[in-house]
Protein backbone atom coordinates (compact mmCIF):
# COMPACT_ATOMS: atom_id res chain seq x y z
CA UNK A 1 0.00 0.00 0.00
CA UNK A 2 1.41 3.52 -0.80
CA UNK A 3 3.02 4.98 2.58
CA UNK A 4 0.89 8.14 2.22
CA UNK A 5 -2.58 6.88 2.34
CA UNK A 6 -1.31 3.79 4.82
CA UNK A 7 -0.41 6.81 7.10
CA UNK A 8 -4.02 7.98 6.46
CA UNK A 9 -6.29 4.55 6.64
CA UNK A 10 -6.46 4.74 10.44
CA UNK A 11 -8.07 8.36 10.07
CA UNK A 12 -10.17 7.17 7.06
CA UNK A 13 -11.25 4.31 9.28
CA UNK A 14 -11.81 6.16 12.34
CA UNK A 15 -14.38 8.75 10.39
CA UNK A 16 -16.60 5.84 9.49
CA UNK A 17 -19.41 5.85 12.20
CA UNK A 18 -18.90 1.98 12.29
CA UNK A 19 -15.36 2.40 13.63
CA UNK A 20 -15.81 6.03 15.77
CA UNK A 21 -15.56 4.26 19.03
CA UNK A 22 -13.54 1.75 18.46
CA UNK A 23 -9.85 2.12 20.74
CA UNK A 24 -6.63 3.03 19.07
CA UNK A 25 -4.92 -0.38 19.09
CA UNK A 26 -8.00 -2.06 17.86
CA UNK A 27 -8.40 0.39 14.99
CA UNK A 28 -4.14 -0.11 13.73
CA UNK A 29 -4.78 -3.32 13.82
CA UNK A 30 -7.78 -3.15 11.77
CA UNK A 31 -5.75 -0.37 9.62
CA UNK A 32 -2.58 -2.76 9.62
CA UNK A 33 -4.77 -5.76 7.29
CA UNK A 34 -6.64 -3.05 5.14
CA UNK A 35 -5.78 -3.58 1.42
CA UNK A 36 -5.48 -0.98 -1.56
CA UNK A 37 -7.96 -1.20 -4.69
CA UNK A 38 -7.51 1.50 -7.10
CA UNK A 39 -9.96 0.91 -10.00
CA UNK A 40 -10.96 2.81 -13.09
CA UNK A 41 -14.14 3.49 -14.32
CA UNK A 42 -15.79 0.46 -15.08
CA UNK A 43 -13.65 -1.98 -13.64
CA UNK A 44 -14.38 -4.49 -11.54
CA UNK A 45 -13.64 -5.43 -8.15
CA UNK A 46 -15.27 -8.74 -7.48
CA UNK A 47 -17.83 -10.38 -9.83
CA UNK A 48 -21.21 -11.69 -8.76
CA UNK A 49 -20.29 -15.69 -7.50
CA UNK A 50 -16.74 -14.26 -6.35
CA UNK A 51 -15.34 -15.76 -2.71
CA UNK A 52 -16.34 -13.05 0.29
CA UNK A 53 -13.35 -12.44 2.54
CA UNK A 54 -14.49 -9.25 3.96
CA UNK A 55 -16.04 -5.63 3.29
CA UNK A 56 -15.29 -2.16 1.75
CA UNK A 57 -14.80 1.00 2.21
CA UNK A 58 -15.25 3.51 -0.70
CA UNK A 59 -12.72 6.45 0.13
CA UNK A 60 -13.65 8.69 -3.31
CA UNK A 61 -15.45 7.41 -6.19
CA UNK A 62 -18.81 5.43 -7.07
CA UNK A 63 -19.08 1.87 -7.03
CA UNK A 64 -22.26 0.10 -9.13
CA UNK A 65 -23.71 -3.35 -7.39
CA UNK A 66 -26.01 -4.95 -9.77
CA UNK A 67 -26.59 -8.34 -10.32
CA UNK A 68 -26.34 -10.34 -13.75
CA UNK A 69 -29.48 -12.13 -15.18
CA UNK A 70 -28.49 -15.64 -17.88
CA UNK A 71 -30.09 -13.32 -21.05
CA UNK A 72 -27.22 -10.66 -19.84
CA UNK A 73 -29.85 -7.70 -18.48
CA UNK A 74 -28.34 -6.04 -15.38
CA UNK A 75 -30.07 -4.79 -12.61
CA UNK A 76 -28.74 -2.05 -10.83
CA UNK A 77 -29.47 -2.65 -6.23
CA UNK A 78 -27.39 -0.08 -5.26
CA UNK A 79 -25.06 3.12 -5.87
CA UNK A 80 -22.02 3.32 -3.58
CA UNK A 81 -20.48 6.75 -3.00
CA UNK A 82 -17.93 8.05 -0.91
CA UNK A 83 -17.34 7.31 2.75
CA UNK A 84 -19.79 4.43 2.41
CA UNK A 85 -19.01 0.41 2.92
CA UNK A 86 -20.39 -2.94 1.20
CA UNK A 87 -20.38 -6.30 1.77
CA UNK A 88 -20.99 -6.52 5.14
CA UNK A 89 -23.55 -9.22 5.62
CA UNK A 90 -22.28 -11.73 2.77
CA UNK A 91 -19.10 -11.51 4.89
CA UNK A 92 -20.91 -13.18 8.03
CA UNK A 93 -22.91 -15.37 5.82
CA UNK A 94 -19.49 -17.21 4.33
CA UNK A 95 -20.98 -17.04 0.90
CA UNK A 96 -20.06 -15.71 -2.26
CA UNK A 97 -20.64 -12.47 -3.12
CA UNK A 98 -24.46 -12.47 -4.71
CA UNK A 99 -23.62 -9.22 -6.95
CA UNK A 100 -21.16 -7.65 -9.06
CA UNK A 101 -18.79 -4.08 -7.81
CA UNK A 102 -18.01 -1.93 -10.61
CA UNK A 103 -16.41 1.26 -10.96
CA UNK A 104 -18.92 3.84 -12.33
CA UNK A 105 -15.84 6.60 -11.79
CA UNK A 106 -12.29 6.72 -11.00
CA UNK A 107 -12.56 5.31 -7.70
CA UNK A 108 -10.22 4.24 -4.59
CA UNK A 109 -11.48 1.46 -2.39
CA UNK A 110 -10.28 -0.11 0.77
CA UNK A 111 -10.85 -4.01 1.39
CA UNK A 112 -11.07 -4.87 5.22
CA UNK A 113 -11.01 -8.51 5.59
CA UNK A 114 -13.69 -10.46 8.38
CA UNK A 115 -10.83 -11.63 10.75
CA UNK A 116 -9.90 -8.66 12.61
CA UNK A 117 -13.76 -7.20 12.54
CA UNK A 118 -15.00 -10.88 14.32
CA UNK A 119 -12.47 -9.86 16.72
CA UNK A 120 -13.56 -6.46 17.35
CA UNK A 121 -17.33 -7.97 17.50
CA UNK A 122 -16.44 -10.61 20.22
CA UNK A 123 -14.37 -7.64 22.26
CA UNK A 124 -16.43 -4.55 21.70
CA UNK A 125 -20.14 -4.36 22.83
CA UNK A 126 -20.52 -0.58 21.01
CA UNK A 127 -19.02 -1.71 17.64
CA UNK A 128 -20.95 -4.88 17.48
CA UNK A 129 -24.16 -2.98 18.05
CA UNK A 130 -23.30 -0.29 15.70
CA UNK A 131 -22.10 -3.02 13.12
CA UNK A 132 -26.04 -4.36 13.91
CA UNK A 133 -27.41 -1.07 13.49
CA UNK A 134 -25.71 -0.28 10.04
CA UNK A 135 -27.38 -4.10 8.68
CA UNK A 136 -30.34 -3.10 9.59
CA UNK A 137 -30.40 0.23 8.02
CA UNK A 138 -29.47 -1.58 5.02
CA UNK A 139 -32.16 -3.78 5.17
CA UNK A 140 -34.71 -1.07 5.78
CA UNK A 141 -33.63 0.76 2.97
CA UNK A 142 -33.90 -2.22 0.84
CA UNK A 143 -37.74 -3.06 2.09
CA UNK A 144 -38.44 0.85 1.27
CA UNK A 145 -37.23 -0.18 -2.39
CA UNK A 146 -39.11 -3.14 -2.94
CA UNK A 147 -42.25 -0.94 -1.20
CA UNK A 148 -41.85 1.52 -4.27
CA UNK A 149 -41.42 -0.82 -6.93
CA UNK A 150 -45.04 -2.24 -5.58
CA UNK A 151 -46.65 0.37 -4.30
CA UNK A 152 -45.80 3.24 -6.22
CA UNK A 153 -45.26 4.68 -9.86
CA UNK A 154 -42.32 5.42 -12.32
CA UNK A 155 -42.77 8.49 -11.89
CA UNK A 156 -43.12 8.71 -8.52
CA UNK A 157 -40.09 6.69 -7.62
CA UNK A 158 -38.02 9.22 -9.62
CA UNK A 159 -39.35 12.18 -8.06
CA UNK A 160 -39.00 10.49 -4.79
CA UNK A 161 -34.82 9.60 -5.93
CA UNK A 162 -34.63 13.33 -7.08
CA UNK A 163 -35.93 14.65 -3.63
CA UNK A 164 -33.74 12.04 -1.90
CA UNK A 165 -30.58 13.18 -4.24
CA UNK A 166 -31.65 16.72 -2.56
CA UNK A 167 -31.52 15.97 0.82
CA UNK A 168 -35.10 17.31 0.78
CA UNK A 169 -36.70 15.46 3.91
CA UNK A 170 -40.09 16.65 2.90
CA UNK A 171 -38.58 20.37 4.49
CA UNK A 172 -37.55 21.99 1.34
CA UNK A 173 -39.38 24.75 -0.12
CA UNK A 174 -37.82 27.02 -3.29
CA UNK A 175 -35.76 26.00 -5.97
CA UNK A 176 -33.46 22.89 -5.79
CA UNK A 177 -30.78 21.87 -8.27
CA UNK A 178 -30.09 18.15 -8.36
CA UNK A 179 -26.50 16.88 -10.02
CA UNK A 180 -27.22 13.01 -11.08
CA UNK A 181 -24.65 11.17 -9.29
CA UNK A 182 -23.74 8.63 -12.51
CA UNK A 183 -25.48 8.36 -16.30
CA UNK A 184 -29.37 8.23 -16.83
CA UNK A 185 -28.59 3.94 -18.19
CA UNK A 186 -27.43 3.31 -14.57
CA UNK A 187 -30.39 5.39 -12.96
CA UNK A 188 -33.03 3.85 -15.01
CA UNK A 189 -32.03 0.38 -13.86
CA UNK A 190 -31.94 1.45 -10.26
CA UNK A 191 -34.97 2.46 -10.32
CA UNK A 192 -36.20 -0.43 -12.06
CA UNK A 193 -37.20 1.53 -15.21
CA UNK A 194 -36.61 1.04 -19.12
CA UNK A 195 -34.20 3.53 -20.16
CA UNK A 196 -36.49 4.88 -22.48
CA UNK A 197 -39.41 5.14 -19.67
CA UNK A 198 -36.62 7.18 -17.43
CA UNK A 199 -36.26 9.43 -20.57
CA UNK A 200 -40.13 9.57 -21.35
CA UNK A 201 -40.55 10.64 -17.18
CA UNK A 202 -38.46 13.10 -17.74
CA UNK A 203 -39.82 15.02 -20.89
CA UNK A 204 -42.96 14.55 -18.80
CA UNK A 205 -42.06 16.47 -16.17
CA UNK A 206 -40.11 18.99 -17.87
CA UNK A 207 -42.85 19.68 -20.17
CA UNK A 208 -44.91 20.29 -17.19
CA UNK A 209 -42.69 23.02 -15.93
CA UNK A 210 -42.07 20.88 -12.26
CA UNK A 211 -37.92 20.56 -13.88
CA UNK A 212 -35.60 21.46 -16.41
CA UNK A 213 -32.71 19.24 -17.61
CA UNK A 214 -29.40 20.31 -18.30
CA UNK A 215 -26.76 17.18 -19.09
CA UNK A 216 -26.66 15.68 -15.28
CA UNK A 217 -28.12 18.30 -13.65
CA UNK A 218 -31.82 18.69 -12.84
CA UNK A 219 -32.82 22.06 -11.27
CA UNK A 220 -36.35 22.04 -9.88
CA UNK A 221 -37.92 25.40 -9.85
CA UNK A 222 -40.29 24.93 -7.16
CA UNK A 223 -39.98 21.92 -4.96
CA UNK A 224 -42.82 21.69 -3.12
CA UNK A 225 -44.74 20.93 -6.65
CA UNK A 226 -42.30 18.37 -7.45
CA UNK A 227 -43.04 16.98 -3.51
CA UNK A 228 -46.80 16.96 -4.23
CA UNK A 229 -47.53 15.84 -8.41
CA UNK A 230 -49.51 12.96 -8.08
CA UNK A 231 -48.39 10.75 -11.04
Amino acid sequence: MDKSLKADVRGLLGRLPLFAAVDGAALDRIADTVSEHRLIRGEVLFRQNDPCTGFYLVVHGQIKLAVSAPNGNEKVLEIISAHMSFGEAVMFLGRPFPVTAEALSDSLVLGIPREPVQELIDTDKLFARKMLAGLSLRLHSLVQDVEGYALRSSTQRLIGYLLREAGDGGLAQGALEIDLPTSKLVLASRLSVTPETFSRILHSLSSAGLIAVDGKTIRVPDVARLRDFDA
